[in-house]
């Protein structure tokens, strides 16, 4: 007798799953880690990733959409959140740096997309949703000081992350808090705040 498939618990095990193959690419990189890599880590065989996604690409697009997802979401959750234009900046740094390990993991896998996403159309595809997405966001940030040119200011807010975000993920004595604040006073010098 076939086995009933439950939707949440599928929808639960995809999640799983790409978290694994999350974690894999984090430790193994995206140009060398294999399927075999990402099941060794879900616990499964390659035949179940297989059956979930149909292919190494799919799945890799799925965790590169997740994850910039929930890192542009959460963001914007704890942006509006908060009352005052500081407090905002501060939730916006604090999430776009979160957790030492976390941002290096994030930071480090968030490269390897972007590479790859220069060769891969289906990768260049999520890459611009989550820059269209991040603007969205960059724009109101932006929009909380000096009010001419936002969409200047929101993508000199993308480059300072990302550029202090490079920086984080090679400085092998990296010291989160230094670059909350150095992101931190960049942003509020670049918005007047």
């Amino acid at each position: 007798m076939a086995r009933k498939v439950k939707p949440l618990e599928e929808k639960q095990r995809r999640a799983t799953l790409v978290k694994a193959a999350y974690q894999a690419i984090y430790q193994h990189g995206y140009a060398t880690v294999t399927l075999a890599d990402i099941a060794k880590h879900a616990g499964v065989s390659k035949g179940t990733l297989v059956y979930y996604f149909g292919s190494k690409e799919n799945l890799f697009k799925l965790v590169l959409d997740r994850f910039v997802r929930t890192i542009t979401l959460s963001t914007a959750r704890a942006v509006r959140s908060r009352e005052t234009p500081l407090e905002k900046l501060e939730a916006f740094v604090n999430y776009e740096f979160y957790g030492l390990e976390n941002t290096k993991r994030f930071y480090t896998v968030y490269l390897d997309f972007l590479s790859a996403s220069t060769k891969e159309s289906e990768l260049r595809k999520v890459t611009q949703q989550f820059f269209k997405d991040s603007e969205i966001l960059e724009i109101q940030i932006a929009s909380l000081g000096n009010k001419h040119d936002l969409e200047a200011h929101s993508w000199q807010i993308r480059a300072l992350v990302d550029g202090l975000s490079i920086r984080f993920v090679f400085d092998e004595n990296a010291e989160l808090e230094v670059y909350r604040s150095r992101c931190l006073a960049g942003m509020r010098a670049l918005l007047g705040i």
